[in-house]
């Protein structure tokens, strides 16, 4: 190659050098002192500029190695106008920057695409120095989950949640954990992973966040339709023959009563007796087929419609109950030209019972009020609160009011959050509550 010629050059120059040593001393030896004195002239030129051209070399190679220490392999070193002797040393050194010049684009390259692919899972990610505790790194999603813009350490999400900063920092390598993290009085299921790296001497955590609220959710409501449908066909395949039984049993001893002398009163027990078995089995017949519309909703009537129609429409059904009991409904919606896709009946079931509850919350506040609103977040996704200025409900309560039969009134059937929460999961959304006792509750429906 060309930058080999410098090498076999400076060879020439040594043999000559050496050479030019030779004569001066065979003409010293021979005491021909002009002839060495010409010849040590020369020498000494030809030590000058072997000197001179080592320098030039050097310095040519310290600005190269310059260039790679700072990485400035954009840098060009002139061919054209340099020396003979140096025009291959710069060949090649620009030779060995264009090959740095592509593996630092490759590189570069890469680690764009590999941020812009952590950027776009819903995977939140997490890496920081073990020692230190200092964050590398966080994507997008981790950022949304936890409702944070920015942490410098980890041991700055201990003031956040201290249990979760507890949790990431006991996680061993390799291990996969479920816990709760607490986002402004939610609770949320995540499942944890770690792994650990090492590099330039640093040791590095890099935990994954997995929110499984939803997966939960699902399962615990698909356990639940299973253990409602097994329920309630037991129930009504097993009362249903005693209340058919308890009718007949009724209607015999009527006809009975004509024939036999009942002074005690016996037969009149028994017939009341049997009426009350006869009610009670078809009223739990009827709390049974109750239960079992919890089992009847498949899938939603998708179609989109504006969110201003959908509260119009509840405004005018529950104003009639509001003005009697004296609560003020607020509606607060900036866009107008807010839609939601979604089944519009089930929705406005959805808003019905949230509604009611709500008025059952501030019946005894002095100034009732009720707020509905919509907005759009930033990720696109779409929200409705019911809100409500009542009692609040117990922080030891919270965790059950979606689990079927679970009721705090006590004429409560425990299916309408329940089937509230079901509605919401077949639109591929979901459904919780924030409360402060003594303050009050707010409903969320995210689309």
């Amino acid at each position: 190659m060309i930058y080999n010629q410098p090498g076999s050059k400076l060879f020439i120059r040594i043999l000559l050098l050496a050479a030019e040593i030779f004569t001066v001393s065979y003409f010293i030896l021979n005491k021909q002192y002009l002839l060495s004195a010409l010849a040590f002239t020369l020498t000494a030129y030809q030590c000058y500029n072997l000197y001179a051209f080592l320098k030039k070399a050097q310095a040519e190679v310290t600005q190269f190695v310059e260039s790679i220490h700072y990485r400035d392999f954009s840098r060009h070193f002139d061919v054209r106008h340099a020396p003979s002797e140096l025009q291959g040393l710069r060949q090649g050194f620009n030779e060995i920057n264009s090959a740095f010049k592509v593996i630092s684009i490759e590189k570069e390259t890469q680690y764009q695409y590999l941020q812009k692919i952590l950027e776009l899972v819903d995977t939140g990610i997490l890496s920081y120095e073990i020692e230190t505790g200092n964050i590398v790194w966080m994507n997008e999603s981790l950022k949304r989950l936890l409702k944070i813009p920015f942490l410098k350490t980890i041991q700055s999400l201990d003031k956040r949640d201290a249990a979760l900063c507890s949790v990431i920092v006991n996680l061993k390598p390799g291990e996969n954990l479920i816990s709760d993290i607490h986002i402004e009085r939610n609770t949320l299921k995540i499942l944890l992973a770690a792994t650990a790296f090492q590099t330039e001497g640093k040791k590095y955590k890099l935990i994954a966040f997995q929110n499984v609220n939803e997966a939960l959710d699902e399962a615990e409501s698909k356990a639940w339709q299973k253990l409602l449908r097994v329920m309630t066909h037991e129930i009504m395949n097993s009362v249903a023959p005693i209340s058919s039984l308890a009718d007949t049993l009724k209607n015999r001893l009527q006809h009975s009563t004509e024939l036999i002398d009942d002074e005690s009163g016996t037969l009149e027990d028994l017939s009341l007796g049997m009426e009350t078995i006869k009610r009670r089995s078809e009223g739990l017949l009827k709390f049974a087929q109750t239960y079992r519309n919890l089992n009847m909703i498949t899938a939603p009537n998708l179609q989109k419609f504006y969110v201003k129609d959908l509260f119009k429409t509840q405004q005018r059904l529950m104003l009639p109950t509001l003005d009697q009991k004296n609560i003020e409904l607020d509606i607060i919606l900036k866009d107008q030209e807010l839609q939601i896709e979604a089944d519009i009946n089930l929705i406005e079931q959805v808003l019905i019972n949230l509604l009611l509850n709500a008025m059952e919350a501030v019946k005894e506040v002095k100034e009732p009020k009720i707020v509905l609103t919509a907005s759009q977040l930033q990720n696109n996704h779409i929200v409705i609160k019911v809100v409500d200025n009542g009692s609040g409900i117990e922080d030891e309560v919270l965790d059950k009011i979606f689990i079927p039969f679970f009721s705090t009134k006590k004429s409560g059937s425990g299916i309408g959050l329940s089937l509230c929460k079901q509605i919401m999961m077949l639109h591929k959304g979901n459904i919780n509550v924030q409360s402060i006792k003594g303050e009050g509750t707010a409903f969320i429906m995210q689309f």
